[in-house]
């Protein structure tokens, strides 16, 4: 592994300020065909129990690229680096697959339309694993969304998957 797991563990990827509206929220739910009226209808969220329209699962994954506004965002944690692509980089060169692996998230609180969550995120591991006689590296990154309070929202973990 050219990287070094010291080099990069904890290292932050990136952070933003990022804003959920209504209509991302209703079109995502369209998108993975989730018909459930909660998405799209303010009634049915509130009877739900829901103060506005939530977000679907997996909704935050997308987030940033629909949510972001220039104006708002936090200063850049990474010193001008991104550890993730510096990573993936040289285990292209050598050759090989990436695969987006596992994937999940835990959702401390709800979130609703009209929120505006803090989202930092870092790499937490990097490892290797024998399969069939090829060498798999793994690059673990935790992304956090946090409320005003610095509360956790929601926590997703994904890792990527080198297969020389």
């Amino acid at each position: 592994m050219p990287v070094q797991r010291e080099d990069v563990v904890g290292k932050p990827i990136a952070a933003a300020k990022v804003h959920f509206e209504r209509g991302p929220l209703s079109a995502f739910a369209a998108a993975v065909t989730d018909d459930n009226p909660i998405y799209r209808n303010l009634d049915a969220a509130r009877a739900a129990g829901f103060d506005q329209i939530p977000a679907p699962p997996t909704f935050t994954f997308a987030a940033s690229s629909r949510g972001t506004f220039a104006e708002d965002q936090p200063p850049d944690p990474t010193g001008g680096r991104n550890y993730m692509e510096e990573v993936m980089a040289s285990l292209m060169a050598e050759g090989g697959l990436v695969l987006h692996g596992e994937q999940e998230f835990t959702y401390h609180k709800p979130v609703q339309a009209g929120d505006v969550l803090r989202k930092d995120s870092k790499i937490i591991d990097l490892y290797e694993k024998e399969s069939k006689g090829r060498k798999m590296t793994f690059l673990v990154m935790e992304t956090v969304f946090s409320d005003d309070a610095g509360e956790p929202v929601v926590t997703e973990r994904f890792n990527l998957i080198h297969r020389k």
